[in-house]
């Protein structure tokens, strides 16, 4: 597998706190359910606006 710039990897915005997230390998088979950046996030659940 190639390397790739992490400016070319695809990014989200985390449902929780509203910043910016980029894929990570250990996402690869469930990248389109990931909703939150972290764990911590993922915790707190609800979107804080």
């Amino acid at each position: 597998m190639k390397m790739r710039k992490k400016s070319d990897l695809p990014t989200k915005q985390c449902a929780h706190c509203g910043l910016p997230f980029t894929w990570r390998k250990k996402w690869e088979r469930d990248w389109e359910q990931v909703k939150y950046c972290s764990e911590r996030c993922r915790r707190a659940g609800k979107p804080s606006n």
